[in-house]
């Protein structure tokens, strides 16, 4: 069966499982759709979970996601990553991993899909795993055996799935946050990220 996954921002867990089946597509030629996941995550901060938003260029017509572009007149890039450096600067991994995230986060992008698919392919790479990231050529209309999730996968929908906790980093504050940005899972778990992922 295939998923068929909408793009996402540092993606959650759900969507992380689903992409690595090794049988996942993305659809980039949907229509963006506000207040999704398209260009917002959700990591845990001090104060709680914190969802960090991509603020995107307005038009008058509806923009398809790989027409998108990121709203540079504010400088979200450097607020997203002063955020995640607040967030997880004293999680065992975050020394390992944070060079890397900081480079994406201090070059301007002028491309949503762009900025997140490298943000997609430097998590892959910490993962350590084969998988390929597939692109749309065109919008997906669904076949009656495709596992469609573009829509299933909001912040307004909890999955109805089960999330073992693992120590995340203000653990002594706030009870397990679950299923939220892969880099919540790769600052805190490093190396045994993927075998959370897998389980």
């Amino acid at each position: 069966m295939r998923a068929v996954l909408s793009l996402q921002y540092l993606p959650n867990i759900f969507w992380m499982r689903h992409f690595l089946s090794g049988n996942a597509i993305i659809d980039i030629h949907e229509n963006y759709i506000k207040q999704t996941y398209r260009n917002r995550t959700t990591i845990l901060s001090a104060n709680g979970p914190l969802a960090l938003t991509i603020p995107v260029q307005k038009t008058a017509h509806k923009m398809t996601i790989n027409e998108l572009k990121p709203d540079n007149t504010i400088h979200w890039q450097r607020q997203h990553w002063q955020s995640i450096k607040s967030a997880y600067g004293s999680a065992p991994y975050f020394i390992h991993y944070a060079d890397a995230f900081e480079k994406l986060y201090t070059t301007n992008s002028n491309s949503l899909l762009q900025f997140e698919i490298d943000l997609l392919q430097l998590c892959i790479k910490y993962l350590k795993v084969d998988v390929q990231v597939n692109l749309s050529d065109n919008y997906i209309d669904c076949l009656s055996n495709d596992l469609d999730l573009r829509q299933h996968i909001t912040p307004k929908v909890v999955p109805n799935e089960f999330f073992k906790p693992y120590l995340q980093i203000f653990a002594e504050k706030f009870a397990f946050e679950p299923n939220l940005s892969i880099i919540d899972l790769l600052f805190n778990q490093g190396p045994r990220s993927i075998d959370y992922i897998n389980n």
